[in-house]
């Protein structure tokens, strides 16, 4: 087993051990490209994901918040082109029923296929036939189709069981949050008392149904996005183009991500409506390399213009220093929450010789983001004065932070599963907190750091204050 497919495997493994990802419908033989999050992930997420808004909504004045519904008119996506032209080109292999992608197929021969068209994709992949070259990377046959188009809209239907069935009802869970923006920007400026240049924030479910989605959470076929279109006059792209690109550059540090493990990479396929696009990625040791985790986009006014189009709404902006009325042009940034997940479990995984032979594994998350911070121990489970003392400490300090109480097995043990975890500090309380052989110790407790191992002893009535220190 290579080394990246063992920090892969020891990353999943741990995912699901300590109850960050489960596979979804397990117990059924679960559900290709959906996963469920446990309460250490649920946790870790909502941390990710709140540490997200609080920079691009909370700490500005330029940006407001929107949750818009998952369903849409269906017009919606005509007019921004997902019905017609979101899809991929799909080859099935005849032998094994195997799925692939056709340009990735093209790409392993050095043959480059983004946004081809079909006609020139099932030409490549002929001459590979004729070559002898094209053939199924999972059993090894030679029987591949030709490539199909294959849409990545997840259909669904609303209204009776009786329309349901007609094509004309038929309606698509959103391939990407943005699009709920898009329709709901003249309402946000009627009713929020924004001025442009702004931002609208969203935290959503996006579906798309993937040809092949694989690399555990990294690419899925229900997944959620933090994106963010922000609404200005043409003459501003430039200058807010690179302020946004320093500004998501930037809030990388808060997630503990080391600059040398991130880089920028451009576009030089632009979408029609696009002047610029970078993606962020990732140095991922699980995947064996640079993979994006954000992109952003100076998109144009393609998308209000659209719309305005097809819904026959007058969609402009009427700028009254200025006596100007326009389309806006449109800055945005779009990033998947699990792959910043990912990223975070990927960045934190660690691997330590605590003495010779003696291996720990634990998750140096950021403080920020560590799914609990304090894990409170009584030393022996069985002991009530011992037991009732810790419920103590952990009734304070659960009113401040995320805590959780641990009495299951030796104190060592639990000092490892919450390594883990990635819990910050433990909290022991010991018979020395009772003071039954050294008064000068009662109401003491030993606080164990996760990342030194180091431990020191502090009074109960100073452990609010030190963790508020410390926690930050």
């Amino acid at each position: 087993m290579s080394e990246k497919n063992d920090v892969f495997e020891k990353i999943v493994s741990l995912a699901k051990r300590r109850g960050f990802v489960f596979p979804s419908s397990e117990i059924y033989g679960g559900f290709g490209a959906i996963y469920d999050y446990g309460h250490y992930g649920t946790l870790l997420k909502n941390n990710i994901r709140d540490l997200w808004w609080k920079a691009m909504v909370q700490l500005r004045d330029d940006v407001v918040g929107l949750d818009s519904a998952i369903f849409m008119h269906p017009m919606a996506w005509k007019a921004s082109g997902h019905v017609d032209g979101f899809n991929d080109p799909q080859v099935d292999c005849r032998q094994c029923k195997a799925r692939f992608r056709a340009d990735h197929l093209l790409e392993d021969f050095g043959i480059d296929a983004d946004k081809a068209t079909i006609e020139f994709i099932n030409a490549e992949l002929g001459k590979l036939r004729e070559a002898g070259k094209l053939k199924c990377s999972n059993c090894g046959s030679r029987d591949l189709t030709d490539a199909k188009v294959f849409s990545l809209m997840v259909k669904s239907n609303l209204g009776s069981p009786t329309e349901a069935l007609s094509e004309e009802n038929v309606v698509y869970l959103r391939p990407e949050t943005c699009g709920g923006i898009y329709l709901e920007y003249k309402n946000t400026v009627n009713s929020a008392r924004v001025k442009l240049p702004f931002g609208i924030a969203q935290v959503g479910k996006a579906f798309r149904n993937e040809i092949v989605a694989r690399q555990f959470i990294f690419r899925t076929r229900e997944f959620e996005q933090m994106e963010m279109q922000y609404f200005h006059h043409p003459s501003m792209t430039k200058e807010k183009y690179e302020e946004w690109k320093q500004s998501r550059w930037t809030w990388y540090a808060l997630l503990g991500i080391p600059e040398d493990k991130i880089r920028f990479h451009k576009h030089e396929k632009l979408a029609h409506y696009a002047s610029e696009a970078y993606d962020i990625e990732y140095d991922y040791a699980s995947l064996g390399g640079f993979k994006e985790v954000e992109g952003i986009h100076a998109r144009g006014d393609w998308d209000l213009s659209q719309h305005s189009k097809f819904s026959g709404d007058d969609l402009t902006y009427f700028d009254e220093k200025t006596n100007e009325r326009f389309i806006p042009h449109i800055m945005e940034t779009s990033v998947g929450l699990a792959r910043l997940f990912l990223m975070v479990l990927d960045n934190a995984y660690t691997e330590e010789e605590v003495k010779e032979g003696d291996v720990r594994t634990v998750m140096k998350f950021p403080k920020s983001l560590a799914p609990v911070k304090v894990a409170v121990f009584p030393l022996l489970k069985n002991k009530p004065e011992l037991v009732a003392k810790a419920r103590e400490v952990y009734d304070m300090l659960k009113q401040e932070w995320q805590c959780e109480f641990d009495d299951n097995g030796n104190v060592g043990k639990r000092y490892r599963r919450q390594d883990e975890i990635g819990t910050p500090y433990c909290v022991t309380v010991d018979f020395d907190t009772l003071g039954e052989e050294d008064a000068s110790l009662k109401d003491t407790v030993t606080v164990r750091d996760r990342d030194t191992m180091e431990q020191v002893r502090i009074p109960v009535a100073e452990l609010k204050d030190y963790f508020a220190k410390n926690l930050k």
